[in-house]
This record gives C-alpha cells, sequence and structure tokens, in this order.
C-alpha cells in the first residue's frame, strides 16, 4: 500500500522543487502546502502572518497537510515550521513517509536570498535566523522516518533519493 511523502526541514532545503520533481517522476499529485493556502485565502503568506499572525497561518497549515494526507497518496511539502507544531508530526507518522530533508543553515540561507515571502526570515542576518529556526526546530526534523542531506547536492540528485525511498519504504 502506498504512503504519502512528507517532507520536513528549513526553508531552502529543497522542500518543494525536490518534492515536485519526485512527485512528476512518480507519477503522484505534490501539494505545495504554502501555495495551497494562498490560492484558498487570496493573500500571499506574508499577508496571512501580518493580518491574522503565525497561529491563523499555522491552523491553516495543520488543516492542509491533514487534508492531504487523508486524500490519495502524494508528496506533500508544508511550511518549514510545520514539524515543530504540537501534534502535527504524531499525526502523520503511519500515514506518511516523513522524510527530512537536511540543510545547513548557510545553504538554507542562500536557497532563499532575495525572496520576500517567508515572513519569519525578516530582520537581521539571515544566517543568524536561519541557525536559530535550525535550533529551534531539528529536534522535530529529525523524528521524521529518514533524512537526506541536501548541502551540495543537485535538485535531480535528491528527487532521486525522495523517489528510491519512495520505492523501497512507501509502496510505490
Amino acid at each position: 500500500m502506498r504512503r504519502h511523502l512528507l517532507l520536513v526541514g528549513l526553508p531552502g532545503a529543497g522542500k518543494t522543487v525536490a518534492g515536485e520533481l519526485a512527485a512528476r517522476v512518480l507519477g503522484a499529485p505534490f501539494v505545495d502546502v504554502d501555495a495551497r493556502i494562498e490560492a484558498q485565502q487570496g493573500r500571499s503568506i506574508r499577508q496571512l502572518f501580518a493580518e491574522r499572525g503565525e497561529a491563523a497561518f499555522r491552523d491553516l497549515e495543520r488543516h492542509e497537510v491533514r487534508a492531504a494526507l487523508d486524500g490519495e497518496p502524494c508528496v506533500a511539502a508544508p511550511g518549514g515550521g510545520w514539524a515543530a507544531q504540537p501534534d502535527n508530526m504524531e499525526y502523520a507518522q503511519g500515514r506518511a513517509l516523513i522524510i527530512y530533508l537536511r540543510a545547513a543553515a548557510e545553504t538554507a540561507a542562500a536557497r532563499v536570498a532575495g525572496e520576500s515571502t517567508r515572513p519569519l526570515l525578516d530582520g537581521g542576518d539571515p544566517v543568524a535566523r536561519m541557525r536559530a529556526l535550525l535550533a529551534e526546530r531539528e529536534c522535530h526534523y529529525t523524528a521524521a522516518d529518514a533524512a537526506i542531506a541536501t548541502d551540495g547536492r543537485t535538485v535531480d540528485e535528491v528527487a532521486a533519493e525522495l523517489v528510491e525511498l519512495a520505492r523501497s519504504q512507501a509502496g510505490w
């Protein structure tokens, strides 16, 4: 029986780009949770944070991930903070193969440099901010079923490893 692939990790770890490519190879739907929330709410993640706050965004995110996990097997990529929210990882375990896309804070910061879509990375040194996020979240990320190092690797290499994990551990 096929299980979902659920990708966790820092912003810039490659969840969306590698996840999308792996889904294409597997012939599976790809669920970009942030994009789905933006489409449903008619506003950007940045606007949602500004207007409604992080807690409201996290509620929307939790709902969208659960909806994806209750549907047909897919590759899903929630935001980087999803894994650190209470009960989220526990809910996903058994329903999905959870894969931690591991990136150094420096790598992740370089990958998202210049993007204006990530409100939690605003202000100050982006590498320092990413290090703080990693320190806060890594214990949640490491609760995943598997991990893939993304530093110094191409999107194709990471996606190929995702496909291999899907086939060897998630019934694809």
